[in-house]
């Protein structure tokens, strides 16, 4: 499929497809197989945890749900539209926004202000709106406006990226791996705006190794090991596939 722009649903049966569905997806890189037909479905105006160790999969299926690979079989539905092949600027134009790990999605020879600024060239919303939310859901970054990311630490830089979602208002929110490295105060104030985003009506994906704060905010969840979902369901029903997952790979 050629990368042609993304259209709304317009009939009362899209609105109610799920925000992000892979049906028998298989992707990776080159001529090694990372994902191997995995089903996944992500209801609309949820969150959704993705759970599993290091090596599992977790962020390609992440790459092919924001474009960035491409599925060699299977298919990708964002809103009941299939993508299988459309660019990540148009699923971005198209309201999928993706949240990385480690601060990556910063400017570091800008200062947070600027940062702001850049964010709202992407999304509708004006700057001072973006910057309002921004401070007063992340206060640290409102002392900080005037210093340049680069010098920031590594919760503050990941504050800073999540300010990308009140920038853009996606429909469909893709978070990977938030915590790393991270100290779990920050931790906890970064999955508490992954709450209050979800509240506002943002369906998230998110990815995540530190299985408990992913599971104390989301709706379902899904175990992957080596390329394959092993377990869906409530958080508390995945609790022994999670347990295998970890202690079967060595992780």
């Amino acid at each position: 499929m050629s990368a042609s722009p993304v259209e709304a649903p317009e009939t009362p049966e899209d609105l109610e497809a799920p925000a992000l569905e892979l049906i028998a997806v298989h992707a990776g890189y080159g001529r090694v197989e990372v994902l191997h037909g995995v089903d996944l479905v992500v209801p609309p105006g949820s969150v959704f945890a993705l759970l599993g160790p290091n090596g599992s999969g977790k962020t390609t299926l992440l790459n092919v749900a924001s474009g960035f690979v491409r599925p060699t079989a299977g298919c990708v539905h964002v809103a009941g539209v299939h993508v299988n092949g459309v660019a990540p600027e148009v699923l971005a134009d198209a309201g999928v926004a993706s949240i990385v790990s480690e601060g990556r999605g910063v400017f570091p020879n800008l200062t947070v202000n600027e940062n702001l600024r850049v964010f709202t060239h992407a999304g509708n919303q004006p700057y001072e709106l973006v910057r309002e939310r921004a401070f007063a859901r992340f206060p640290r970054l409102g002392e900080r406006r005037d210093q340049l990311a680069g010098l920031l630490s590594g919760g503050e830089r990941q504050m800073l990226t999540m300010c990308r979602a009140f920038a853009t208002e996606p429909a469909l929110l893709l978070i990977d791996e938030i915590s790393m490295g991270l100290a779990p105060m920050i931790v906890r104030g970064l999955y508490e705006v992954v709450v209050q985003l979800a509240a506002e009506g943002i369906s998230i994906l998110v990815v995540e190794q530190f299985a408990p704060l992913a599971l104390s905010v989301a709706d379902t969840a899904a175990v992957m090991r080596l390329g394959r979902i092993v377990a869906r369901g409530k958080p508390d029903e995945i609790a022994d596939a999670l347990s295998e997952a970890y202690l079967g790979s060595g992780a």
